[in-house]
């Protein structure tokens, strides 16, 4: 298991729940982010298949989101194509994301 997001993992490592604490979800977001391969194009119904695998409270639109909104994703305007964001180390948002809070 993940250090530090146990308690939102169920026994197959998926998540089961979506923390309240903006430090946890980013925690959790890089977590969805390591299901991904560096350089590769999806399509955004192969992210969302990813994202299903990897949860269990059925809403890969939060998670698909929150790995855009941080940046941890990047997407073409169109949707067509998702991608890691290879210029942005994960806990740089985390940093980011706790200095706001």
């Amino acid at each position: 298991m993940e250090k530090g997001i146990d308690n939102y993992l169920d026994e197959n490592g998926r998540i089961k729940q979506w923390p309240s604490k903006m430090i946890m979800k980013n925690k959790i977001l890089e977590y969805l982010l390591s299901k991904f391969e560096d350089e590769v194009q999806y399509t955004e119904a192969q992210v969302n298949e990813i994202l299903k695998e990897w949860h269990t409270f059925n809403d890969y639109f939060i998670l698909r989101r929150g790995l855009i909104d941080v940046g941890y994703l990047k997407r073409h305007v169109d949707g067509s194509q998702y991608w890691k964001n290879q210029e942005l180390e994960p806990m740089d948002v985390v940093s980011q994301s706790s200095d706001e809070n």
